[in-house]
C-alpha cells in the first residue's frame, strides 16, 4: 500500500538541492501541506555547500521564502497556514522581534497558531531560527482568535484531520507576571490549566489532547518527576503522548517550563504495542485520533527493564529509537512508510555523530520521507540518551476504520 501523501517538490528551489536527503521539504496530503523545518541556509557557490548568512531578520526572510516556495508548489500560500513553529536559538532570542516582524508582514491579517520553541542551537551552527509550517485550504478553521503579540498567546486553529493547534503555553499571566516563581510543578499545572481554558473556548476539553512536549531547564531536573502530579490530576483517563526535553534557558527570566500541545476534534484512543511500563505512566506511546497516529517521544530504552541502552553509541540508539517507533506503528497496521513528521532532538554529546542518524533513517524509512526537523537540545531526561524522536503518522485507511 502506498503512502497517502506525496513529497512536495517545487520546480524552483534555489537554496539547495533537496533531493537525496532523508526528509521531504514538505508533504502534500488531501490538499493540506505539512512542511519540514527550514532555516536561513542557502547554497554558497564559493564554499560549494549550504551556508547561513545574516542576522535574525535576514535568516527569517530566507526561511519563510523557502516555506512560500514549498506551499506555492501545491497551490497554497501563507493565508492557508494553520500553524507556525519557530525554533529560535538562545543566541538569537534577544533578536526574536526581528523574526516576528517578518512573520507579521508576510502573513498580514491572517493569524495562524504560533509556537515558539527556544532551543540551545540548531544543526547548522550559524542558524538563529528554523521555521516549520502546516497549512490547510483557507487556513483551516479559526477556533480562537486573540492577541499573539506577547508571550501569552491565544490563537487556536484546526488543521488537517481534526488537529487542533495550541500556541506556546507559558507560566505567564494576563498581567505579564510569572506564575508560581521557582516552582516547576506549579508552572506545569498552570500551563495545563491554560491549555484547558483555550480548549474550552474552542468547544473542546483537555480530554482531546493528543500530544504534549514540555521544555524545562536543567536546574529543575530534580523536581521534574513531580510534574506527573499535574498530568495525573488534570489529564486522563486516556493520557496524551508526551516528551520531556531540556533546554539551557527558556523564553523569559523565571520561565522554568514551556508546553507545546496539540489536541484533536476526535476523542483519542490509546495505542500500545503491549508495553507494561505505560500502565503506571501519565502518557501513552501512541494515540489514534481520526486517521492520525500521534506518538510520544522515543529514545533508546529497553521497554521491559526500563533501562537506557547503547550508551555513547548514537547509531545504535537511533536504530533502537526507530525500532520502537516501528513497533508502535505496527499496532495500528502502519509501517515507517506512513510516518508524516519527525522531530529529532539530539544532545550536544550526540551532535558530532548526528549524520549517522540519516544513515539509519535511510535503512528504515522510505520515500516520500517524513517532514522533519532536527534540534540540538540542552539534554534529555536520562543522561545516557543522545537522541529522542517525536513522530506522527497517517494510519492506513483500512486500519483507521477497524
Amino acid at each position: 500500500m502506498t503512502a497517502p501523501f506525496t513529497a512536495i517538490e517545487p520546480a524552483e528551489f534555489p537554496w539547495y538541492d533537496y533531493r537525496g536527503y532523508t526528509f521531504s521539504l514538505g508533504l502534500a496530503l488531501d490538499g493540506h501541506a505539512i512542511n519540514s523545518g527550514h532555516s536561513g541556509s542557502a547554497f554558497d557557490p564559493a564554499k560549494g555547500k549550504p551556508d547561513v548568512v545574516g542576522g535574525m531578520g535576514e535568516q527569517a526572510e530566507t526561511a519563510y521564502a523557502k516555506q512560500a516556495a514549498i506551499l506555492g508548489a501545491v497551490g497554497l500560500s501563507f493565508a492557508d497556514v494553520t500553524r507556525v513553529v519557530e525554533n529560535v536559538t538562545i543566541a538569537g532570542l534577544e533578536h526574536y522581534d526581528e523574526a516576528r516582524e517578518v512573520r507579521e508582514r508576510l502573513f498580514g491579517a491572517h493569524r495562524p497558531t504560533v509556537v515558539t520553541v527556544v532551543v540551545d542551537r540548531l544543526v547548522r551552527g550559524k542558524a538563529l531560527i528554523e521555521v516549520e509550517v502546516h497549512a490547510s485550504p483557507g487556513g483551516g478553521e479559526a477556533l480562537v482568535i486573540g492577541s499573539d503579540g506577547s508571550w501569552r498567546r491565544d490563537t487556536v486553529r484546526r488543521g488537517h484531520d481534526g488537529a487542533v493547534y495550541l500556541p506556546t503555553l507559558l507560566p505567564i499571566d494576563a498581567d505579564g507576571e510569572i506564575v508560581a516563581p521557582g516552582d516547576v510543578v506549579g508552572q506545569y499545572f498552570y500551563c495545563l490549566e491554560r491549555a484547558g481554558e483555550l480548549l474550552e473556548k474552542a468547544g473542546l476539553s483537555l480530554a482531546h489532547l493528543v500530544s504534549t512536549v514540555d521544555y524545562s531547564t536543567p536546574e529543575t531536573r530534580e523536581r521534574y518527576p513531580k510534574t506527573g502530579r499535574a498530568r495525573r490530576d488534570l489529564l486522563g483517563p486516556v493520557y496524551p503522548g508526551a516528551a520531556g526535553i531540556l533546554m539551557s534557558r527558556l523564553h523569559a527570566p523565571g520561565v522554568l517550563l514551556a508546553l507545546d500541545a496539540v489536541a484533536s476534534t476526535y476523542l483519542p484512543e490509546p495505542v500500545n504495542p503491549g508495553w507494561a511500563r505505560y500502565d503506571t505512566l501519565t502518557y501513552l506511546p501512541g494515540l489514534k485520533a481520526g486517521n492520525t497516529l500521534y506518538m510520544s517521544g522515543f529514545a533508546s530504552l529497553d521497554m521491559e527493564t526500563q533501562q537506557a541502552t547503547h550508551a555513547g553509541d548514537l547509531r545504535k540508539q537511533a536504530e533502537a529509537t526507530y525500532g520502537a517507533i516501528a513497533e508502535t506503528l505496527a499496532a495500528v497496521g502502519a509501517t515507517p512508510a506512513d510516518l508524516l513528521t519527525t522531530v529529532e532532538y539530539v544532545t550536544p554529546a550526540g551532535l558530532p555523530d548526528y549524520r549517522v542518524v540519516a544513515d539509519v533513517r535511510k535503512e528504515i524509512l522510505s520515500a516520500p520521507y517524513p517532514a522533519s526537523t532536527g534540534i540540538v537540545c540542552g539534554g534529555l531526561l536520562r543522561d545516557e540518551f543522545l537522541l529522542e524522536v517525536v513522530p506522527t503518522a497517517v494510519i492506513p485507511e483500512a486500519s483507521a476504520h477497524e
